[in-house]
């Protein structure tokens, strides 16, 4: 009877680890689920406000600087939840954005001597 205590055991182990990742797996699901409706409901609310050519513009430079881009489009996001935008925004317009947004920046230099 010992080694049928044993089997059952170890049955009852896998059964438990099998029971775990399965519902790490579908946390995972669910998270992956959420962040993909997240990310359309920000496409949405960006193709609202921003021109095809600004858009364009935001997906090349993304490429680039994500941080950067990340940034304008929460900033925008934003200012379109409060209703401060209510014109679509052109590609000269958000050219002047990020240029404003990047002679802001300092960089900091590291001179070695």
């Amino acid at each position: 009877m010992d080694r049928d205590d044993e089997l059952d055991e170890i049955r009852r182990r896998k059964m438990a680890e099998y029971q775990q990742m399965m519902q790490e797996k579908a946390y995972e699901e669910e998270q992956k689920k959420a962040a993909a409706e997240e990310e359309a409901r920000r496409q949405q609310i960006l193709r609202q406000i921003l021109s095809p050519e600004a858009r364009e513009r935001l997906s090349r430079l993304k490429l680039v600087r994500p941080d950067l881009v990340e940034n304008v489009e929460n900033q925008l996001i934003q200012l379109a939840g409060m209703g401060r935008i209510n014109k679509v925004i052109s590609d000269n317009e958000l050219k002047s954005i990020l240029l404003r947004l990047t002679e802001n920046r300092h960089e900091t230099k590291i001179e070695r001597r």
